[in-house]
């Protein structure tokens, strides 16, 4: 792959239209939550910078975040995303296999050495000597170490690799760790979620075209363009939250008119994700949509923080415990309780007053 090639070249090659592509380019700043003005900075990038040579690792992990990244509608991935990269080495999407693909493996990691990314699904194993994980008759952690020594930068994908996961689940049979516990001294993106909304990792990958930079990352490595807010701040059910209205059973008739599902245990309140404003199947809905419960994936540990259908017990906002009726009980108990002090101490008011005023002096007797 020629260095000068850009995304630009390969998708008029592809006979996309220039209209298709700045269209591409300003859903694609929408999607990464700038502004209009962003478009045509995004559409300059795409056609002057050199696509980004991408190996993609697999360690312990059921291919999930592939499935997931496959699927992206904005942009999709068949004639945008796999245009933007360079995805040179991908054992689970590429055509070649055996001696072929460990070829071409190692010659974008000389070729490119110090300007490839290294993605990474799953997670390697430690014990006995990262035997667990078998890649091209070698150990799994030490082609992750190998590989991401060269790379600029590495992106964890999924909570396989940016927590451990359920591989990682007590008690841990194999040790399996995440990837900054075995990688060090370069930067990593962190793309938790099990999977990542598809848009998430597009999104991830774009910016870094776009910016040649990191995204802004929070204290966890997590790009804060889709992991700064929690999923219950933009949950449509909030409303509900707030006024107490719960659903108590499944299928009950609460269930059905749409109420929180805060008391069957979903971990919205704690989920930091976009899953609530991005949303998955190119937008159409998401798991507290579909009536079940956030189960928390993206959040470090939650495969061991008991069931997924037990209730937080630390959040107690308005609302919490409580149903409309107690609520609006209260209320209007407080709104007597003003009322009645507000008529005791007009009444004193008005008995002070009486006693501090003289009477009227009586008029003069007519003669």
């Amino acid at each position: 792959m020629a260095m000068t090639e850009t995304f630009y070249d390969v998708i008029r090659r592809q006979g996309i239209s220039r209209r298709s592509f700045t269209k591409f380019c300003s859903l694609t700043a929408a999607s990464l939550g700038l502004g209009p003005a962003f478009g045509p900075r995004i559409a300059e990038a795409m056609e002057t910078k050199p696509r980004i040579p991408v190996l993609w690792l697999h360690g312990l992990e059921c291919t999930c975040c592939s499935e997931s990244f496959i699927r992206s509608a904005h942009p999709l991935v068949k004639d945008v995303v796999l245009s933007m990269i360079s995805l040179d080495y991908d054992d689970t999407l590429m055509a070649a296999a055996g001696t072929q693909a460990e070829a071409i493996f190692d010659e974008i990691r000389q070729t490119y050495r110090g300007r490839y990314i290294v993605a990474v699904e799953g997670n390697p194993p430690l014990d006995e000597d990262g035997m667990f994980c078998i890649i091209g008759g070698r150990p799994f952690v030490e082609r992750l170490r190998e590989v991401a020594a060269d790379s600029m930068a590495v992106i964890s994908w999924g909570s396989c690799a940016s927590w451990g996961c359920v591989q990682a689940a007590k008690p841990n049979p194999t040790h399996a760790v995440p990837v900054h516990e075995v990688v060090s001294g370069k930067p990593i993106i962190k793309v938790p979620g099990c999977p990542p909304i598809a848009e998430v990792m597009t999104g991830v990958i774009t910016y870094l075209l776009t910016f040649d930079r990191l995204p802004e990352l929070d204290r966890q490595g997590r790009p804060k363009m889709f992991y700064s807010q929690r999923i219950h701040d933009k949950c449509y059910r909030r409303p509900h939250f707030d006024a107490g209205q719960f659903v108590e059973a499944w299928d009950d008739e609460q269930a059905r008119k749409g109420y929180c599902l805060y008391k069957m245990g979903c971990k919205g309140p704690t989920t930091y994700n976009a899953c609530s404003t991005v949303r998955w199947n190119d937008g159409v809905s998401f798991p507290i949509q579909s009536g079940h419960g956030c189960i928390g994936c993206s959040e470090e540990g939650f495969w061991d923080q008991g069931s997924f259908y037990d209730r937080l017990t630390t959040i107690s906002p308005f609302g919490v415990e409580a149903n409309a009726d107690q609520i609006g009980g209260t209320a209007a108990g407080v709104i007597g309780a003003g009322i009645a002090v507000h008529a005791a101490l007009s009444a004193v008011k008005r008995a002070r007053d009486k006693a501090v005023t003289p009477p009227p002096a009586d008029p003069k007797p007519h003669p």
